[in-house]
């Protein structure tokens, strides 16, 4: 499995973060959350996403595609503003058609909030960061119910 080296917002400490993992990522030094980016295909989907503690917005985007570039940097702003809240995941439509087949994508970019295996809400296409935040913002709990117990 993937990991990803994350520099802390707080402390400016270097942190790995998994693509899959028990809990949600935070910083080994000033334990703050750390924003949680990974990647997934069909053969890491369920571990990555459905398998994550904390609500999933998925991606599913292709190289190609404009729109899909466009929305990646509001997404990982989102990622990162959402830090210890949801985790963003990437699928690329042309190397998981499986997942794209699961989820009748007939158009990109699709992101879709789930938990667990459930979906809570779609989107097709790109928005502004404004109103990604606003479609976000909607579909997850509150924020403490979130959080971890004892955080």
């Amino acid at each position: 499995m993937n990991t990803t080296i994350v520099v802390c917002a707080v402390c400016g400490k270097k942190n790995r973060v998994p693509a899959a993992a028990s809990g949600v990522p935070r910083c080994g030094n000033c334990h703050s959350p750390l924003p949680w980016i990974a990647d997934a295909d069909d053969a890491t989907f369920t571990e990555v996403v459905e398998e994550s503690v904390l609500p999933v917005l998925v991606d599913i985007w292709a190289p190609w595609c404009g729109p899909c570039r466009t929305v990646s940097p509001a997404l990982e702003r989102l990622a990162r503003e959402y830090a210890g809240r949801v985790k963003l995941v990437k699928v690329n439509a042309d190397e998981a058609t499986r997942v794209s087949e699961r989820f009748a994508v007939r158009a990109i970019p699709t992101l879709i909030v789930m938990r667990r295996d459930q979906i809570i809400s779609r989107q097709i296409g790109a928005l502004p960061e404004q109103q990604l935040r606003v479609w976000l913002e909607s579909a997850l709990p509150p924020a403490s119910a979130t959080q971890e117990p004892g955080h």
